[in-house]
């Protein structure tokens, strides 16, 4: 049905017939104004999950987020290391104060004890009954990305510069599990058999520990650092990356989408130089990482494949709905996605936030989603919002437009939508343009009541009900644009003898080359005849007698335009018919049909063919004058006489309409040559030559031929003893 429209809306080109706008895709919806709805990435917009500020920490981003079995949350990042706690009634407040910059992972044991990992100079702190932290393990790594627990207790640390991953037994007994090639373990999960899923940066892979300590590399990303590793309830890991990788390990890996700027040089025994405090997550631009990211699927068999790209999003954790959808929280433009399937996916919600970082799904279809600018702790779902908009881009229709039936296609799910137009004549909808005006509501439409004007827009309001909600895939809004009459800016005449290939050549022409004219108003300044340039067509072709014109018009609709083409002479009243019903923006003519003189022609432009006949318009221009000349110079006074070893020559040239172009001569025949005139100078419509020739004894036969501007030749013998 949405094809359907775009391509009827395709046929309706002129503005004699009704046109629509249509706007049904995604990119569509997003240069509008979104209140309380999603929009799913083929363009249906539905009403969005309620979300709601559960909690606003004094801290300007959170990093982690993790939740006890009496569902407390606790939440911790930077720019100073506070842990907060968060009871479901979001009277939260500061449980532990660490001694560092940022907290940028939390894991909560089955004892609901809770850790804490600090960076950088990593540590890890359990926070005992009482609130006190105290330091839990130390694995001497610079930073410490992630924590998970298995199954029996022992907890598993992600760190970096190193790239190594440890193994904290319950008593607080830790070793090195595992040690990667790489610089960061960027990500880390457990699946359901007790292996270690974990993400790596500068090398992007996917790897796989099992419980013994033996790893494997599941995927190797096309970017450079895997942010978020997650494995969904059907066993499938989800692995999101972001970052060019590049063909070798960079000395400075590049700012990923965490709070730190890592300094590291690779290789063997190579020197670590100072690292500093990383930045906070606003020092990253809105436009993302370069690269941008993407999320990758691997199927329980190993198989990967990709399910969600973004140019500029940066995806910082992944959770799992109650339907075992995959949810991305992003930066840096603070959206929530959720992945349908390999080829859809929704943003969910843009939360009032600069980056979601970090998810943690929480008993009923709740989602806690924590935030980073500014640091704030967000209860998301399972209901729906009630009502929810959109508002469209203002659309220009090139003209003033009257308006007529704005059309939905949409289900409505038990729900309504409800539709309004407005329009204007400015380019921004400000004070003087006119009251939002309704528009009948239902799966059918109605007909907008806005005023005629050259800009419009139009808004869907969405209720649900009983849970649902109205899905609205596209709109067209039909309007007529006032028909506006055609122009025509300039005519220039073509070189003579020429004709473009459409006219139709007499049996007496002869085709001996091609010609094409520069653009339009650009004219050679050299002399000597039509320039050949290697510009636009129709090429030209050469044709005795034949004269050509051709013309720039343009109509403000778009409409199909149909010339006619007079001509008269300049001392003439009226006007003849030269052609009519020209559809192309030039014409050549048989000029040796009308007599030597000088002429102009009349070109009129008509908008018929997209118009119904009342509502014609037409524009007219006249050429500037221009001579049709078919009738060759005459060669007069040709004498020639022998003194000593010289010929010596003599003529008169003269032209009724034009200059004399060139003289040549040729001696018994051979090539011809130029004969210059007597001024030097081929500048006038008469001219003498006097020519001094070096020829043998015996007689001479000498041919004279004289040209003028439009290529009309004379030719005059003499013999010469």
């Amino acid at each position: 049905m949405k094809i359907l429209s775009l391509l009827l809306a395709a046929t309706s080109l002129f503005a004699g017939q009704t046109r629509t706008w249509t706007q049904g895709d995604s990119a569509d919806f997003e240069k509008g104004i979104l209140k309380n709805l999603s929009l799913r990435s083929d363009g249906r917009l539905s009403l969005a999950p309620v979300s709601r500020e559960l909690f606003d920490t004094a801290s300007s981003y959170l990093w982690a987020l993790a939740q006890d079995s009496k569902g407390t949350l606790y939440a911790g990042g930077g720019t100073s290391a506070k842990l907060y706690r968060i009871p479901l009634d979001g009277k939260g407040k500061v449980v532990a104060d660490l001694d560092a910059l940022e907290i940028h992972a939390i894991a909560i044991d089955s004892k609901d004890r809770v850790y804490a990992a600090t960076s950088p100079d990593g540590k890890i702190y359990r926070i005992t009954g009482n609130g006190k932290p105290e330091v839990f393990y130390d694995p001497k790594a610079k930073y410490i990305w992630a924590l998970a627990f298995d199954a029996a207790g022992n907890l598993f640390v992600a760190t970096g510069d190193q790239g190594e991953i440890h193994r904290v037994t319950p008593d607080g007994k830790g070793r090195i599990f595992f040690k990667t090639e790489e610089t960061h373990v960027r990500s880390m999960t457990i699946d359901g058999k007790g292996n270690l899923i974990a993400g790596t940066e500068p090398g992007g892979l996917v790897l796989r520990v099992s419980p013994a300590g033996d790893g494997f590399v599941l995927y190797q990303m096309a970017k450079k650092e895997v942010t978020a590793v997650a494995v969904a309830p059907d066993g499938a890991i989800y692995a999101a990356a972001v970052g060019n990788r590049q063909s070798s390990p960079p000395t400075t890996p590049a700012p990923p989408p965490v709070p730190a700027q890592v300094q590291v040089t690779t290789g063997p025994g190579a020197a670590q130089p100072p690292r500093q405090p990383s930045p906070p997550v606003a020092s990253l631009t809105p436009t993302g990482v370069a690269g941008g990211s993407e999320l990758y699927r691997i199927d329980p068999d190993g198989v990967p494949r990709r399910v969600w790209s973004h140019a500029t999003d940066v995806v910082y954790a992944i959770a799992f709905d109650a339907g075992g959808r995959a949810l991305l929280a992003a930066g840096n433009r603070g959206n929530l996605y959720r992945v349908e399937s390999p080829t859809l996916y929704t943003g969910l919600l843009v939360m009032p936030a600069t980056q979601v970082t970090a998810l943690q799904m929480g008993a009923g279809g709740r989602l806690y989603a924590a935030t980073g600018n500014a640091g704030k702790v967000f209860e998301v779902g399972p209901a729906l919002e009630s009502t929810g908009s959109v508002e469209s881009d203002v659309f220009d229709s090139g003209s003033y437009s009257l308006w007529g039936r704005v059309t939905p296609e949409v289900m409505l799910n038990g729900g309504q939508l409800t539709l309004a137009t407005r329009s204007g004549n400015l380019d921004q909808p400000q004070k003087n343009w006119s009251a939002w005006t309704p528009v009948a509501a239902g799966p059918k439409g109605g007909r907008s009541a806005s005023p005629a004007a050259r800009f419009v827009q139009w808004k869907a309001t969405f209720t649900g009900a009983e849970g649902r909600s109205p899905e609205l895939d596209s709109v067209d809004l039909a309007y007529l644009p006032k028909n506006l009459e055609p122009r025509i800016d300039e005519i220039e005449t073509t070189p003579p003898n020429y004709r473009f290939p459409a006219s139709s050549v007499s049996a007496l022409s002869v085709i001996q080359s091609t010609l094409s004219l520069p653009p339009l108003g650009k004219h050679s300044t050299t002399s000597g005849g039509p320039q050949l340039t290697l510009d636009t067509t129709p090429a030209m072709q050469s044709a005795k007698g034949f004269l050509g014109a051709r013309w720039s018009a343009l109509d403000p609709n778009g409409d199909p335009l149909v010339f006619t083409v007079e001509i008269r002479g300049v001392k003439e009243a009226e006007w003849k018919l030269l052609k009519d019903k020209v559809n192309e923006k030039y014409l050549s003519w048989d000029s040796t049909a009308f007599p030597d003189g000088e002429y102009r022609i009349r070109v009129t432009a008509s908008d018929a063919p997209g118009n119904p006949s009342a509502e014609v318009l037409t524009a007219r221009l006249e050429s500037s004058p221009f001579w049709i000349d078919n009738t060759p110079p005459k060669i007069t006074g040709l004498a020639g006489v022998r003194i000593g070893s010289k010929l010596q020559l003599k003529w008169h040239a003269a032209d009724a309409l034009n200059n004399i172009a060139k003289a040549e001569y040729s001696v018994d025949g051979g090539d011809w040559k130029i004969a210059p005139p007597v001024t030097r100078l081929s500048d006038s419509q008469e001219l003498d030559y006097e020519l001094a020739l070096d020829a043998g004894p015996g007689e001479h036969t000498v041919a004279v031929r004289v040209e003028d501007d439009y290529a009309n030749q004379a030719v005059e013998k003499v013999v010469v003893h």
